[in-house]
């Protein structure tokens, strides 16, 4: 796998499993975060070493974008940083906290909310107010992308439904109900299938 020379955001697997590991969505996001974002327990690691290395989990926020009761669905294009993903569905915005994050070197929540909050941004353009919240953490150690990964999951709430592109990668963009997204299960990356199963209780 080719995979970008950057330094990613991590904390290590022993942190996570000392906490209580699990298998899918957590919905006791807070229990996690505080003990995440302590000094000392996140760091930057080369993403190659990171992408390997089932010690360390890679930090993501993956971000639900909703209007009413739909959400963005897209589809990974060629040009997707992790090509494991490529053509596959998905309805998660976001990726890897790297270095140039300036805000993730403050500790709060507030600080790690701009830095999802730009993350997000340069992948679409949202073109109306929106409300983010925290929902659940969301691990997946059934596959290889999933074991040096963790999800925390946003839900940006949108007062209209309009939302452009910016990143190549992104196709098809368009908004779904949970019914169209469930017809479309099988063809979606293993993180939006866990978010389609628990969709009615992430829009809460």
């Amino acid at each position: 796998m080719n995979t970008p020379n950057e330094n990613v955001l991590v904390i290590r697997r022993s942190l996570f499993d000392q906490l209580g590991s699990f298998q899918g969505i957590n919905f006791e996001s807070g229990k996690y975060l505080d003990a995440f974002l302590s000094r000392g327990n996140n760091f930057f690691l080369s993403r190659p070493e990171a992408e390997n290395n089932p010690a360390y989990k890679q930090i993501i926020p993956y971000a639900l974008i909703a209007f009413g009761n739909s959400v963005v669905y897209y589809v990974r294009g060629k040009k997707a940083g992790e090509q494991r993903l490529v053509a596959k569905g998905s309805i998660g915005i976001g990726g890897h906290m790297n270095e140039s994050d300036e805000s993730l070197f403050a500790l709060d929540e507030q600080a790690y909310r701009v830095g999802v909050e730009r993350e997000v941004n340069e992948e679409i353009k949202i073109d109306t107010q929106f409300d983010d919240r925290i929902v659940a953490l969301l691990n997946d150690d059934t596959t290889d992308v999933g074991r040096v990964h963790l999800a925390i999951v946003h839900v940006f709430k949108l007062a209209e439904p309009k939302v452009e592109k910016r990143e190549a990668m992104i196709t098809g963009l368009t908004f779904l109900t949970k019914e169209e997204l469930v017809a479309r299960r099988e063809s979606l990356e293993t993180w939006s299938q866990i978010c389609v199963d628990s969709l009615d209780q992430l829009l809460l």
